[in-house]
């Protein structure tokens, strides 16, 4: 190795120690939002991401009104098929609502989740990675419209 070499990989060194302390240094006390959006990852999921939705048409429900549109009394299984690769099923709806649905990959347990309304209105939103045909459980206390949506 020479000498012009050894130079550029310990600058290489030296810089990677720089970015670790700056980045330990301006990490934060609390725990963070776990529903809060970073728009350094919004941007990158734009710009190279491509189209991570599962499309509302691959989905089945005996509770559908329409294709995308789910009348959920009590509860409603829906069947995805296989999206071919790790996409996110996007479940909306003006109220609270709760999903089951199995872990993505080769992980054996079931997530489940109970989602309410944003503060401003927005509604309900889940967002459930799916990477193989699975069935999912929707379930609403009283009855809701839940809108498999594609952002």
């Amino acid at each position: 190795m020479s000498t012009q070499q050894k130079a550029l990989l310990a600058a290489l060194g030296v810089l990677l120690v720089v970015l670790f302390v700056v980045a330990v240094g301006a990490g934060r006390d609390d725990r963070g939002d776990p529903a809060a959006r970073n728009p350094l990852v919004d941007l990158l999921g734009r710009v190279g991401g491509g189209q991570s939705a599962v499309d509302p048409a691959s989905v089945e429900a005996d509770c559908a009104d329409a294709p995308g549109l789910l009348a959920v009394t009590d509860r409603c299984a829906l069947r995805v098929a296989d999206p071919g690769g790790l996409r996110v099923l996007i479940l909306r709806s003006p109220a609270a609502f709760v999903v089951r649905a199995p872990a993505p990959g080769e992980a054996d347990f079931t997530v489940t989740d109970e989602v309410t309304p944003a503060d401003d209105g927005t509604g309900a939103v889940a967002r459930v990675a799916v990477d193989r045909a699975t069935t999912v459980l929707v379930s609403c206390p009283g009855g809701c419209l839940v809108t498999v949506a594609r952002d």
